[in-house]
């Protein structure tokens, strides 16, 4: 037992090809693509009323939106950490700047608000994954 090196509290590292792994990544993918989808029907709707279009666009929207982010967290880990924050990053400015476009506003508008959101995320996860490196 001397060669067992302890553990932080709270703190499970789970490989990430396991059952439960994928589960859960599957679950926030989906979470996150049903949020993501009604967001965009709802800002579609433009104060009319409900029909079937916009609610097979907020289908189709979210589950693209949940494909991505599932393909991004099971390819990811094993990408270089400047190229994964970078995917990251292009994913979340390229996902917020077509809600902001969907709104109405300039297609130049559009990609400023993408680029600058994109580029905090992607800062936020390479720091993330600098600090946490196993």
């Amino acid at each position: 037992m001397a060669h067992a090196a302890p553990t932080a509290p709270g703190r499970h590292w789970q490989a990430a090809g396991t059952d439960d792994a994928i589960k859960g990544q599957l679950t926030r993918a989906l979470l996150l693509g049903l949020v993501y989808g009604v967001w965009a029907a709802f800002i579609r709707r433009d104060t009319g009323g409900v029909d079937t279009g916009n609610v097979f666009y907020g289908i189709l929207c979210g589950a693209v939106f949940a494909g991505i982010m599932f393909t991004l967290a099971r390819v990811g880990p094993r990408l270089m950490r400047e190229l994964h924050a970078t995917a990251y990053g292009a994913f979340g400015g390229i996902a917020v700047g077509y809600l902001y476009s969907l709104a109405g506003h300039s297609i130049l508008r559009s990609c400023w608000v993408g680029f600058i959101t994109g580029i905090g995320i992607g800062l936020a996860a390479f720091y993330r994954y600098y600090t946490r490196e196993p």
